[in-house]
């Protein structure tokens, strides 16, 4: 059975009332347009039927036997005998009314239906004579027919305007809502991936502090543990802090400041330490340069880059692999690589990594995550790109505008001869040499040189 995704009900809701829209539209179009057409052919109707009484009357009264109007034929009463215009239909005069009419004063005029055939007559004196006037309606009749037509076709052709405007209406009226409805299902879903990772970052420190407790680990160490995961819930707030702005203003806020990248890889490598041992994966930060990568920007969006890329590494690197934050900078950008030597992606699949909702990642899921690196990056001026191969690791690239002061800010040091640098190396070429120690933390290394 196919897994109905979880927004389905509520498309089927926008769509039932687009076309509940759609309808009450087109119907009180279609409505109108019937009000306008029997209100025309009312008025059209009763102009006929005046026009045509006026036009017999005035045959009636002045017109010649022998040359009477079209359509309309004369009758005499004189002397007993009936006298008509030439062509009359046989079926007249109507003799009834030419009597009555001769036995007193008064016009007769009425619609009569003979041998299935409508005429309008009118009887009257014409001096000392009694005239009957037969107009024929069968040519009223045909054009009474074709303006029911007319109004027929121009209502359906209403009506299918009717349903294409409605259309228009619906959509502009339900676009505001689908948009809402889209915006909380993104917002569900960044809330959900955000905060994943580091709720799961705070478990495994949690973790680590609840054994040490139970050994009776010393008590400095754990201290350090607790600190670190006094700073984790810290970060988490400020993630949770960044979402509830997201959703309230559609895109970041915080102002923006001097970041150094360097220290939040090195704090991220730190973070993810105990994560990368239990792997079995060892995490390695090293700087082409001393400084010089400082950019600007919002820290905690910035961390979030960070860790979504670290934790995209960790969960394709195997046991016993490695990943590398490499950062490099320049007068103008600041360049950060987040390399592994995991399972790696085909290389048609590098774009479709950073869409939402779209499959294609190197798990099967959904990307949100590298999504929303994107979405950051973007929001920073910056640009981030993915390269693979596959089961020859991936590595993702952030290049971010430098800030000017960003060598004079940069908290790092030289290396000192109790903290050598590591060698350089090549994740292809096999085991990378240790670079300097970070006490504590066996799966994270880190030191200055050209990257991987």
């Amino acid at each position: 059975m196919r897994r109905r995704p979880p927004h389905e009900p509520e498309r089927y809701l926008l769509v039932r009332a687009r076309r509940r829209i759609t309808a009450q539209v087109a119907g009180a179009i279609s409505v109108m347009l019937a009000l306008v057409g029997v209100m025309a052919y009312c008025v059209i109707t009763s102009d006929q039927d005046a026009s045509a009484r006026r036009d017999l009357a005035v045959a009636a009264q002045r017109a010649l036997l022998s040359r009477p109007p079209p359509c309309v034929w004369l009758f005499e009463l004189r002397d007993g005998a009936v006298l008509s215009s030439p062509g009359a239909p046989a079926v007249l005069p109507v003799r009834a009314a030419l009597h009555q009419t001769a036995a007193g004063r008064d016009s007769r005029v009425g619609r009569i239906e003979i041998s299935g055939q409508s005429y309008l007559v009118r009887t009257q004196w014409r001096g000392d004579v009694v005239v009957q006037a037969a107009m024929d309606l069968r040519y009223q009749a045909a054009e009474r027919r074709r303006l029911l037509r007319t109004l027929a076709v121009a209502e359906v052709t209403g009506l299918l305007a009717a349903l294409m405007i409605g259309q228009v209406v619906a959509r502009g009226a339900i676009a505001p809502l689908g948009e809402a409805l889209a915006r909380q299902r993104r917002f569900a879903a960044d809330v959900s991936h955000e905060l994943r990772t580091p709720l799961t970052r705070l478990h495994v420190r949690a973790q680590i502090v609840a054994r040490g407790l139970r050994r009776g680990t010393d008590p400095l160490i754990v201290a350090t543990e607790v600190d670190r995961l006094v700073n984790g819930t810290r970060q988490l707030g400020d993630v949770v802090e960044d979402l509830l702005l997201s959703a309230q203003f559609g895109q970041l806020r915080r102002p923006f400041g001097p970041v150094d990248l360097a220290a939040l890889a090195e704090e991220l490598a730190l973070a993810e330490a105990a994560r990368a041992e239990a792997h079995g994966v060892t995490i390695e930060v090293r700087r082409q340069e001393p400084g010089g990568h400082v950019v600007r920007g919002a820290q905690s969006a910035l961390r979030r880059v960070i860790s979504a890329l670290l934790d995209n590494a960790l969960a394709h690197t195997g046991v016993g692999g490695h990943i590398w934050i490499v950062l490099s900078g320049g007068p103008e950008t600041v360049r950060l690589d987040v390399r592994d030597d995991g399972v790696g992606f085909h290389p048609r699949d590098a774009e479709r990594l950073f869409t939402r909702f779209v499959g294609g990642s190197r798990s099967g899921s959904l990307g949100l995550g590298l999504a929303l690196v994107r979405e950051v990056v973007d929001g920073h001026g910056g640009t981030v790109t993915a390269d693979g191969r596959p089961g020859a690791g991936a590595v993702f690239t952030v290049r971010l505008p430098a800030d000017p002061g960003g060598m004079a800010r940069s908290p790092y040091l030289p290396e000192t001869a109790d903290h050598p640098a590591a060698q350089p190396g090549d994740p292809d070429d096999g085991p990378r040499p240790e670079g300097r120690g970070v006490p504590g933390l066996p799966g994270v290394r880190s030191g200055p040189g050209p990257g991987p």
